[in-house]
């Protein structure tokens, strides 16, 4: 199947680089016009570049909501609409709950849980002006099973989870055609590993990480960008408030 996002326009925030760029590819490879935004523009721009004419680069600090409030004007004067947002930008900051500081708590939460709220809290006046939607929020299996050193990434990536259902009955009482649904990935090779090296070779945690998914393997970014070109799709016209594990059988142990 090709051509599965024909016609649509899609932001995808945390585009620079990682399951945000890979998304933003796929999407475009299916036929949408793709916004690259990050907080990190050079990076952004490029990925735009890679994707040829129908794409552009935005600048967007997730958890700024001044960011998002000059993101949209400038979205509906470029693209005339917006119909699918993905809320992909994220951090992961280790530490058990004593370990973390009060302002690495605090980070966590404003970039990976704030900013999915005012991303979708922005975007959803001009989603029902185009005719609805998909949005599609990037949480973590981290969201569904805890580990004693992720604290406050656990707790952000738990509340995106749940956020996501709220929006979707929200959006179904409003009778709005918007769907909104949550990926949860385990370890995917994206530079968010780089988080868990503490000054070991990459490798060496790549495959510390492998043994123990009963696949035997990380993820690649394309795992994760493949089931978000599904949600986003009219195929998922009826299905919202949903979440697909993407975890190599992790959870099933």
């Amino acid at each position: 199947m090709t051509g599965r996002l024909e016609g649509k326009v899609a932001l995808v925030t945390g585009a620079g680089s990682g399951l945000g760029a890979a998304i933003a590819r796929r999407f475009a490879n299916e036929g949408a016009r793709v916004i690259a935004s990050d907080v990190n523009l050079a990076a952004a721009k490029e990925v735009a570049c890679d994707l040829g004419g129908g794409a552009a680069a935005l600048r967007i600090d997730v958890a700024d909501p001044a960011d998002w409030a000059a993101a949209l004007p400038a979205i509906e004067d470029a693209f005339g609409a917006l119909h699918i947002l993905v809320n992909n930008a994220g951090i992961c900051l280790t530490g058990s709950v004593e370990e973390i500081s009060i302002e690495d708590w605090r980070r966590t939460h404003a970039i990976d849980l704030d900013g999915v709220f005012y991303g979708i809290r922005a975007c959803l006046p001009l989603m029902r002006q185009s005719g609805g939607g998909a949005i599609l929020n990037i949480s973590s299996i981290s969201g569904i099973v805890a580990a004693g050193n992720l604290a406050a990434y656990n707790s952000a990536k738990a509340a995106v989870r749940h956020l996501t259902k709220s929006v979707a009955l929200h959006c179904a009482k409003g009778g709005d055609a918007i769907s909104c649904n949550s990926l949860h990935p385990t370890f995917i090779n994206t530079p968010l590993l780089d988080s868990f090296a503490l000054g070991r070779e990459r490798e060496d945690v790549i495959a510390k990480l492998a043994r123990q998914i009963p696949l035997g393997r990380v993820g690649v970014p394309d795992d994760v960008a493949n089931a978000a070109v599904y949600f986003c799709s009219d195929e998922a016209r009826f299905v919202t408030g949903a979440e697909l594990v993407i975890d190599g059988g992790l959870s099933a142990m």
